[in-house]
């Protein structure tokens, strides 16, 4: 593929607020994971990544029926970096109608309606008249009101493929703008806390009773976080709105194994596909790759099988890690969030450690950093893996 510009990135979960509290929770290696809260009902013992103000923010005049805590964190990352001001030098550039919306959600604004369900009529059962699905809960809404919002008219759309779904996006948004539709692209994810996310990790038994430790042989399970991430991708052959934060993408790849609904295949081999297929659409070799951000998500299975797959591609020798001990797994948005962590990396030579992982795993016997180091490095590759093998692999490289 063709190098794209991917910049104004921006990016809000409970490791920090925009991109000058998150990089320094990335250079310290520090966490916002919390416990006990709101979101975490009686008899479920576990941490988790809130982030804080949200249900503070109002959402802008004319745009209610959006409100929901998804959409209200969608909001607070709008804000964050002088986004809006690039997309609106963006839409000068281009018009509203060639500038795409391409997010990623798991569950949109599913808290919506779990609360609805809690104030039916007690009669008839029905759901109060103020429940709005098509701007709440239904997965849609997301691009729907980053749309609007920013005042943009073209081609949108909402990937929900699990934990991979704000990666794939990346790799939508380049279709269309490779193919001429557009000519540049809102891309990220957004995904909010909510019980049904809490109860339905806690039923498989992958929820952890402390912070997550990615990795580490006494692992115990996943943190669930919620994040709001935001970036633009515009063609390498023209000029990016600004110098200062700009990185490229290099290459997407992406592969859906199927081997089973909730795990990944035990060696790994959907993993492996997607990475292959990310270092061939970049034209890069496993050796020109100078860091990988795991998925690492603190799973027994999940774990093992990822790092097999990456010891099997790229041997025991490239420094890699998970930060998810930071942020906490935010699912639909981790793809996104987590490419924003390697675009700060890039810009600020600094390779990431893995914040609560006390010991890593020694087989197979990856070069796992525990501690983010200062370090110039060129190419990161960024894993996410979603369930029932949906997989995604983003290369970036620091832009000159």
């Amino acid at each position: 593929m063709k190098p794209l510009y991917f910049s104004h990135f921006t990016a809000v979960s409970c490791a920090g607020v925009g991109l000058q509290q998150t990089l320094l929770a990335l250079l310290n290696g520090q966490n916002g994971l919390s416990s006990p809260s709101r979101f975490l009902p009686a008899g479920l013992d576990s941490w988790i990544g809130e982030v804080p103000g949200v249900d503070d923010i109002v959402l802008p005049a004319g745009l209610n029926e959006f409100n929901c805590r998804n959409n209200r964190l969608a909001e607070l990352g709008l804000r964050q970096d002088r986004f809006e001001e690039a997309v609106d030098m963006l839409r000068i550039r281009y018009g509203a109608q060639r500038i795409g919306v391409f997010l990623g959600t798991s569950t949109s604004g599913i808290l919506q309606t779990e609360l609805a369900y809690r104030r039916r009529d007690p009669l008839s059962g029905a759901l109060p008249a103020d429940f709005v699905y098509h701007g709440t809960h239904n997965s849609f809404s997301l691009s729907a009101y980053v749309r609007a919002r920013l005042g943009l008219s073209g081609p949108a759309c909402v990937v929900s493929t699990a934990c991979s779904s704000s990666a794939k996006v990346f790799a939508s948004a380049q279709r269309m703008i490779a193919s001429g539709m557009i000519d540049a692209a809102v891309v990220g994810g957004v995904d909010s806390l909510c019980l049904t996310t809490l109860h339905g990790f806690n039923s498989l038994e992958l929820l952890s009773p402390e912070p997550c430790r990615p990795f580490d042989p006494q692992r115990s399970g996943i943190s669930i976080g919620e994040a709001a991430v935001f970036g633009l991708l515009t063609r390498a052959g023209d000029e990016p709105l600004s110098h200062a934060d700009a990185v490229k993408l290099l290459g997407a790849g992406e592969s859906s194994d199927a081997y089973h609904m909730s795990s990944p295949h035990p060696d790994g081999r959907g993993a492996r596909l997607a990475m292959e297929a990310a270092l061939n659409s970049a034209g890069l070799t496993a050796a020109e790759i100078d860091y990988i951000n795991l998925h690492g998500t603190a799973t027994l299975s999940n774990d093992a099988a990822e790092g097999k797959a990456v010891y099997s591609l790229f041997g025991g020798a490239t420094p890699c890690s998970s930060t998810k001990g930071m942020t906490g797994h935010t699912l639909g948005a981790a793809g996104a969030l987590e490419a924003v962590v390697c675009a700060l990396a890039l810009r600020h030579g600094v390779m990431p450690g893995s914040p609560n992982t006390r010991k890593a795993l020694s087989d197979p016997p990856l070069n796992y950093l525990l501690t983010s180091r200062k370090q110039p490095f060129l190419r990161a590759l960024s894993n996410s893996f979603g369930f029932g093998g949906s997989n995604c692999c983003l290369i970036f490289s620091a832009h000159d």
